[in-house]
């Protein structure tokens, strides 16, 4: 992973982090909302297959095994344990997922064959006919239960699109205002690069870090996913929905990649060939750099000269009302996802199962002690009560 520099822009550029007190400001009378009745339940006949319900809707068993084996890594072998707990982080999204797209249809949100055919396309194109062949036949799935996943994920997709991104607005005043309050962080004191990255690690991540929940796990799939990502980029797919989709670093994936201004000097102190791909490249240009078998795809945008930077320059004025925005839209779609299952008839037998299954062992009583008795003295004086005692 392209750490060292990403160490250094967050220090170059610390001025992000108070990009939370604008968002939180400005989104608090967004999410302001007067609590909604919960809907009612349709009566359900619970089976063993069932592994949730959300208002009236099922959730089965074979919903979570198709949605867990299209998650599962190629390479991953887990434990009993460890399947479970999967199992349950599956079915938490797939129960979300029920909620949007209920609130999609509720809208009347479609999904074309065309965008669903673009999305299958977008997963197979690191594999070749027969390699995909067989990664569904490893996965017990065929090409339609990809297709209706895909789906799926597209029609909830849009539904949040709808209700969270495209009510996101962030005005020129709370551009100047946050610039006034930082106007030293736009002080450029020596010659910058403006950069972004895609990240591909070869080992498995404990929490994918993008939209997509993409992460290669072994050195030959992060080889086959950087060429990939390297195919689509000349195909001419947008390299900051690449970074938000499929790049595996925690720290920029959400902001597309983005690694703001890094000074020349910084680049010193990162690995030669990163530091060669940034100075020799074009501005434009994406090169794809090896350290280690860790795969970086590096964006040069260009090089700025030293100098006070201010909202009247293109740039520096979307750089922050972007940054604003990418908070806000964080902040919100963490809020309304709560909101609308809070709202929501929600049970999981599925966790309520796991808790009788594996909760067997017999609770250890705790050993007694007898104190000795000691015979009250007898007396005829007023009954002492205990504190708070009637």
């Amino acid at each position: 992973m392209f750490m060292p520099l990403s160490k250094e822009i967050r220090r170059a550029m610390s001025f992000r982090a108070l990009l939370t007190v604008v968002a939180l400001a400005s989104a608090g009378t967004a999410c302001r909302s007067r609590p909604a009745a919960p809907p009612a339940t349709p009566a359900v006949t619970v089976t063993a297959d069932t592994y949730a319900v959300v208002n009236g809707r099922q959730i089965t068993k074979a919903d979570v095994d198709k949605a867990f084996q299209r998650a599962q890594a190629s390479s991953q072998v887990t434990s009993e344990e460890e399947a479970l707990a999967a199992k349950l982080t599956v079915l938490d999204e797939l129960i979300v997922e029920d909620l949007l797209l209920a609130k999609a249809q509720e809208l009347k949100v479609e999904v074309t064959e065309k965008e669903v055919e673009e999305a299958y396309e977008a997963t197979r194109r690191n594999l070749t006919p027969e390699a995909l062949e067989q990664e569904l036949k490893r996965r017990n799935l065929t090409t339609a239960d990809v297709r209706d996943g895909l789906r799926r994920e597209l029609m909830a997709q849009k539904a949040l699109k709808h209700e969270v991104a495209d009510k996101v607005q962030v005005s020129d005043k709370a551009v100047t205002d946050f610039f006034e309050a930082n106007r030293a962080q736009f002080n450029v004191t020596e010659d910058s690069y403006r950069l972004a990255q895609i990240v591909v690690t070869p080992v498995r991540d404990p929490q994918p870090a993008n939209r997509a929940g993409d992460d290669a796990t072994t050195p030959e799939e992060a080889q086959r996913k950087a060429a990939g990502l390297m195919r689509r980029l000349q195909e001419g797919t947008p390299f900051d929905v690449l970074a938000r989709d499929h790049s595996e670093d925690p720290q920029t994936a959400p902001r597309g990649g983005d690694l703001g201004l890094v000074p020349v000097s910084r680049l010193k102190q990162i690995a030669p060939a990163l530091r060669e791909a940034v100075l020799k490249a074009q501005p434009g240009s994406v090169t794809p750099v090896n350290v280690g078998g860790m795969y970086t795809l590096v964006l040069v945008m260009g090089l700025e000269k030293a100098g006070q930077r201010d909202p009247s320059m293109p740039q520096v004025h979307d750089n922050i009302a972007s940054n604003i925005r990418g908070r806000k839209e964080q902040l919100l779609r963490a809020a309304y996802v709560t909101s609308l299952r809070a709202d929501a008839n929600v049970v999981n037998y599925f966790a309520r199962r796991i808790v009788e299954t594996e909760s067997t062992a017999p609770p250890v009583k705790p050993t007694e002690t007898k104190a000795p008795e000691t015979k009250a003295p007898e007396t005829k004086a007023t009954e002492t009560k205990a504190p708070g005692g009637k």
